[in-house]
């Protein structure tokens, strides 16, 4: 099957590469990975606090306090964590010392979260509600970092000097330089920064947790996916910080025993719409897995194994999907199917909202199982998302295999690890 070039513009195209691969993004992308570990931590300890078992909350209740700590020292300062990361990484990008681009960072987003009134840490900055400003801060502070350093603004001292000393006092300048600047700026002219951060990306956080918004991020996706860029990389870093604060505020409501308010937190499009990757690919294997083509029954058997995990490029480009009209089609339909339907389950409160991160590898069904904190409802909906996908394929990927039996046999074949 030839794929159709030509679906988007050479220029728009090579606009999203070049979006895809920009150094901020990219670092706003490895400071959101770089913390999973740490509300993976935090989701276990929340699900040990709240198991769906009959009984169990008047038994754990003693001891609720003390499984709180772990989930407080881990979505309780996840601003922190993001800050000091994105530090690092675009530090590293920008060859600067890392180590001391994060610390600078760190140092400013501390410093900005401090209550004048109480001299005291602001908790709520720390949190999920300063995931904005600790961006903002770390994309300054390094980027200032680089300016005074390429315009030589800096401290040096002899080369005889342990290399540790020397770049810690090449830092002192622009150290200085944030530290007055944002003094200024956060306690002299009282510009409450995190604030003014929230005001910003309102609309946006507000967007992503409709239906509407959640159906045109699905589309955007998928699209980019379709073309052979990797929708979910070239998003995550605008939505990461906002469906992980999603999250983070469906941790504290049902640790304060409130309604949880966010459908679409950290794990819905992963868990409810990815169903064995992007697409909900996992079902078009399962259709061709003993197709009548040789090279659609080898790629989906030698694909399912790594789709089990949500991991789908073996098939993805190997049938292939990618600038396919045939299978994009249902590809883009598929989630945006699964988007919807799974939206008005949870919204309907017939499924729980997710509140427990898990790792985006996790299989169907034991993923839906977890992310809502143990609802066996979610994992009957996995299962039945599997069937939704499949009766969505059937028709497009026989058209597919009447296409390629009718060309003979191929010319080349698509190589496989």
């Amino acid at each position: 099957m030839t794929p159709t070039p030509g679906i988007l513009n050479p220029r728009i195209t090579n606009l999203l590469n070049g979006l895809n691969e920009n150094v901020y993004l990219s670092a706003i992308r490895t400071g959101m990975v770089s913390v999973v570990p740490l509300t993976i931590i935090g989701g276990l300890f929340m699900i040990l606090s709240f198991l769906p078992i009959s009984g169990w909350e008047e038994r754990v209740a003693p001891y609720l306090q003390l499984l709180q700590i772990p989930v407080t020292a881990t979505f309780g300062l996840l601003s922190v964590f993001v800050c000091f990361a994105i530090g690092y990484d675009l530090g590293k990008r920008f060859k600067q010392e890392a180590l001391i681009s994060a610390s600078i960072s760190t140092l400013i987003f501390l410093m900005v979260s401090l209550d004048l009134k109480e001299s005291t840490l602001s908790m709520d900055s720390l949190g999920s509600k300063g995931l904005f400003t600790a961006i903002l801060i770390a994309i300054v502070s390094v980027s200032v970092q680089k300016f005074f350093n390429d315009a030589q603004w800096v401290i040096k001292l002899p080369d005889s000097v342990p290399s540790v000393v020397y770049e810690s006092f090449l830092s002192l300048a622009p150290m200085c330089f944030l530290v007055i600047g944002f003094w200024i700026i956060r306690f002299v002219f009282g510009v409450d920064i995190n604030a003014l951060m929230q005001t910003a990306f309102k609309p946006l956080v507000f967007a992503l947790n409709t239906l509407p918004g959640i159906l045109v991020y699905a589309f955007l996706v998928t699209l980019l996916w379709s073309i052979g860029i990797n929708g979910d990389n070239a998003m995550d870093a605008i939505v990461a910080p906002i469906f992980l604060q999603f999250l983070a505020d469906n941790v504290t409501a049902i640790t304060q025993g409130q309604p949880l308010p966010y459908v679409t937190a950290n794990g819905f499009f992963t868990t409810f719409v990815n169903v064995g990757g992007t697409g909900a690919t996992l079902a078009l294997a399962l259709i061709l897995i003993n197709s009548k083509e040789p090279g659609f029954r080898k790629i989906s058997r030698v694909s399912l194994p790594t789709q089990i995990f949500q991991i789908n490029e073996p098939i993805f480009f190997g049938i292939p999907i990618v600038l396919n009209p045939i299978l994009m089609i249902p590809f883009i339909l598929n989630a945006l199917i699964l988007t919807a339907c799974s939206y008005l389950l949870i919204d309907w409160n017939l499924i729980h909202k997710p509140f427990v991160n898990i790792p985006w590898t996790t299989p169907p069904i034991i993923g839906h199982y977890l992310v809502t904190g143990g609802d066996w409802r979610a994992a009957v909906w996995g299962a039945l998302s599997i069937v939704i996908a499949m009766l969505v394929y059937y028709p497009f990927a026989k058209v597919a295999q009447r296409q390629r039996l009718s060309q003979g046999p191929p010319t080349h074949t698509v190589p496989l690890a």
